[in-house]
């Protein structure tokens, strides 16, 4: 139940699936989802052998990591920025594959360091060393949040893919939708840059 509140809290990921979603249809949003959501497994990875603590106790490390985010996102808003001049899910536009849309996902999740710090401080909180191992309890909770993330993530793709395909048969639909991408990208990247631990 905690890792579905989470997940449905309004954050970058979630934006990230909205706006992708709206602006080129469910199958990208969907593509997008399961690159964050594989994020997800990196993170939970990083936490259990201890890297997620040495990222949060290197400074430079957490530096260098976050202003690489932050200057994906800005390419990404940057590159919604150009697409204004097309219609969002014409013929004519080419597709991204889903490989394509699948890295653009990883690379947005694995690159915010806040996500390994939340996960170090998220996921010791329902472990028992009486149980077992520790590493395989963290594995196996990162496993439990990434099939929910999944999840939700999928179906917000596919009512968001909806909302968009109606808002662009509209004239001006696919120029705001690109719009209102980009400025989400960057105030995402914006923010990332800013963020502090």
């Amino acid at each position: 139940m905690a890792s579905v509140t989470l997940t449905l809290l309004p954050g970058p990921d979630l934006l990230f699936v909205i706006t992708q979603s709206v602006s080129q249809g469910k199958r990208d949003g969907i593509a997008v989802s399961l690159g964050l959501c594989s994020g997800l497994i990196v993170h939970t990875f990083a936490a259990a052998v201890g890297i997620s603590a040495l990222l949060y106790h290197s400074a430079v490390a957490f530096q260098l990591l976050k202003y690489a985010g932050a200057a994906y996102l800005l390419y990404l808003a940057w590159m919604s920025l150009k697409e204004t001049g097309r219609s969002g899910l014409s013929a004519t536009e080419p597709k991204r594959s889903f490989f394509s849309l699948y890295k653009r996902g990883i690379l947005m999740n694995v690159l915010n360091p806040k996500v390994s710090i939340f996960f170090l401080a998220f996921l010791p909180q329902f472990i028992s060393p009486a149980v077992g191992k520790i590493p395989l309890q963290m594995i196996t909770l990162g496993g439990l949040f990434f099939v929910q993330a999944l999840l939700i993530f999928s179906l917000v793709s596919v009512f968001s893919g909806m909302a968009g395909e109606k808002l662009l048969k509209k004239s001006m639909g696919s120029k705001s939708i690109s719009y209102v991408k980009a400025a989400v990208y960057a105030l995402l990247g914006v923010r990332l840059a800013l963020l502090e631990k």
